[in-house]
């Protein structure tokens, strides 16, 4: 899941990237209105996280310039601004929660996880595609109940292709869901991560696997009978 970060506090928002990182999100940082809007403008986020004290703006203006253009998209707001008159502001100009500064950090995961599993937004508990399961929580992946040793970023790309099982995934989505901008990515880096995840489904029984659509994209589904777990099919085109 993909998070954009606006914090103008370099050292906290570097230390609460790191750690949002670990826990399995993609994060993109900014340190004002006018980096976050322009990350907005180019980029889908799953939810955003969004101090309100900016230098060059109210976070709060941000949030309402939002909503005003019907963007859903879940706003966590994290402030030391701690009034009931602040909380209940930006929560009537839509945030959808509320995090005072200082927090623990396994507060602010456990809270991005719970606005991700409201119905429509990004996140379910438990994800399963044939014998293949991976719970959002303790972000375990298992086949046929037995865990799965998987690396973060091959965690990260299982998830997503399970949370769009039997559906294409273009290269170009994958990139977006797992790397932010700052990151480099090689240009067979997805390809590289996939053939390994594909490996480890194989390795490990699973009834379902990663298939390659030549030029389209990838596509987690359960394999015909006789058929090898993770096996890729190409298609031209």
């Amino acid at each position: 899941m993909r998070l954009l970060l606006i914090e103008d506090n370099r050292r906290l928002a570097s230390l609460t990237a790191e750690g949002l990182r670990k826990a399995g999100f993609a994060i993109d940082l900014v340190h004002n209105a006018e980096e976050a809007s322009a990350a907005l403008a180019v980029a889908v986020f799953d939810a955003v996280l969004l101090d309100l004290g900016l230098p060059d703006a109210d976070g709060l203006t941000l949030l309402s310039a939002l909503r005003a253009k019907a963007d859903t998209t879940p706003v966590l707001i994290l402030t030391a601004r701690d009034t009931v008159d602040d909380r209940v502001r930006g929560l009537n100009l839509g945030a959808d929660d509320y995090l005072l500064k200082p927090f623990a950090l396994e507060e602010l995961v456990a809270r991005i996880r719970a606005l991700l599993r409201r119905p429509g937004a990004a996140l379910g508990m438990v994800l399963q595609t044939g014998n293949i399961a991976f719970d959002s929580a303790s972000r375990l992946a298992t086949v046929g109940g037995q865990p799965l040793d998987l690396s973060r970023r091959e965690l990260d790309a299982l998830e997503l292709l399970l949370r769009r099982a039997g559906r294409v995934v273009s290269k170009a989505a994958l990139e977006n869901g797992l790397y932010g901008f700052g990151e480099e990515v090689g240009s067979n880096a997805v390809e590289v991560l996939i053939h390994r995840l594909r490996k480890r489904l194989q390795a490990a029984g699973a009834s379902a696997g990663v298939q390659t659509l030549r030029g389209i994209g990838y596509i987690l589904i359960e394999n015909p009978p006789g058929a090898g777990a993770g096996s890729g099919v190409e298609s031209g085109g």
